[in-house]
């Protein structure tokens, strides 16, 4: 569980970086999922849009890609979500709080 302080943290480096993928109309799938795994485990934090014809709510959605993923979901800003987790290789430069 992320303080108010790490998430702080985590949005203002959230605002500088691209979204990784679209979550579109074929919603959140295992395919997704899996591209997301490999994503945050490079970066430990990630950025996703989920697009307006999707159908999909915003923040019902960062909560179950964030269940699906064991990560922590940071926020939703607009369309956009944030996720975070710390990664399991060491090669990877690591967020420090």
């Amino acid at each position: 569980m992320l303080t108010s302080k790490e998430r702080s943290n985590l949005r203002s480096i959230a605002a500088k970086i691209e979204p990784v993928t679209q979550v579109g109309k074929m919603g959140v799938n295992e395919s997704l999922i899996e591209s997301l795994d490999s994503c945050i485990e490079k970066r430990e934090l990630i950025k996703v849009t989920v697009l307006e014809n999707s159908g999909l709510y915003v923040k019902e959605t960062g909560f179950e890609i964030a269940e699906k993923l064991c990560a922590e979901f940071v926020c939703a800003t607009g369309r956009k979500l944030v996720f975070y987790r710390r990664s399991h290789n060491p090669k990877v430069e690591h967020i420090i709080f």
